[in-house]
């Protein structure tokens, strides 16, 4: 078995240059800010583990925390919800909204705009999130809701 326990943060982490064949251990120590400004716990991605297809980290959405509008135009998106109360808004304009709760499933097809914000204002919403993208860094598009409106 192999740990991979840097304390490196995810972004200056050095490559996983071998094809793994045993079972490999994350426990990431420090998160990395994203694009959509939420932290995020890399545990499974091509670096961390060699992974070539999916990736998978722990979001935390601060008390009355939002995410910036954005979209991932080529991967998609599960989502468990750990623990906490969230609404994601997505489509054009983001004009449609769901609340999510502790224990729903979310799928996020490409493309698709959205938005996630706790609802609560003292307690963080906790994220398990999977893609079909190895890469550490998610390939994100910022999106302007007013253009679509």
């Amino acid at each position: 078995m192999i740990e991979n326990t840097s304390a490196n943060p995810p972004d200056t982490r050095e490559p996983f240059d071998q094809k793994p064949t045993e079972v490999v251990i994350v426990r990431p120590d420090a998160a990395t800010l994203t694009c959509e400004r939420l932290p995020h716990f890399v545990g499974i991605s091509a670096s961390t583990t060699g992974a070539k297809g999916i990736s998978m980290n722990l979001v935390i959405i601060a008390p009355g925390g939002t995410a910036e509008p954005h979209f991932h135009p080529d991967h998609e998106t599960a989502i468990y919800l750990l623990k906490g109360r969230a609404e994601v808004c997505y489509g054009q304009g983001l004009k449609q909204c769901r609340v999510c709760e502790t224990g729903d499933f979310v799928f996020t097809p490409p493309g698709v705009p959205h938005q996630p914000r706790n609802l609560s204002a003292t307690e963080p919403v906790y994220v398990l999130a999977a893609r079909n993208d190895p890469n550490e860094q998610e390939k994100v598009v910022p999106y302007d809701p007013t253009l679509d409106s």
